[in-house]
C-alpha cells in the first residue's frame, strides 16, 4: 500500500476488512509523514469560530484516526496502537 496524504481512511478500511493486520497499519503509520493538527492562529471571528468545530478533521493528521474511532470503526485497542505509532513517526522527524 501506499503511504500518501490521503490513504488513512483506506488503510483503517482494510483493517477492518482484515486485508491487512494491526502491526502492518501501525508501520505504515510510522513511516509516513503526518500533517500536524495544531491550526495556524485565527486572524477572524470567523477563523476562529471554525477552529472550534470539532467536526473538522485536519487531513492527512491523527484527527483523521480520532476520527475513525470516533465512528466506531477502530476499537479502543487499535486505537491506543495506531495513536501510538503516530507519535513515533513525529519523534522520528523531531
Amino acid at each position: 500500500m501506499s503511504t500518501s496524504e490521503h490513504d488513512i481512511t483506506e488503510l483503517i478500511a482494510a483493517l477492518r476488512a482484515r486485508a491487512v493486520t494491526l502491526d502492518e497499519v501501525a508501520e505504515q503509520f510510522r513511516r509516513r509523514r503526518w500533517a500536524r493538527s495544531r491550526r495556524p492562529e485565527p486572524r477572524t471571528s470567523r477563523e476562529m469560530a471554525e477552529q472550534l468545530d470539532p467536526a473538522l478533521p485536519v487531513p492527512g493528521s491523527i484527527d483523521e484516526v480520532t476520527a475513525a474511532y470516533d465512528r466506531g470503526e477502530l476499537t479502543p485497542e487499535e486505537y491506543d496502537v495506531l495513536a501510538a505509532a503516530v507519535a513515533d513517526a513525529f519523534r522520528v522527524e523531531t
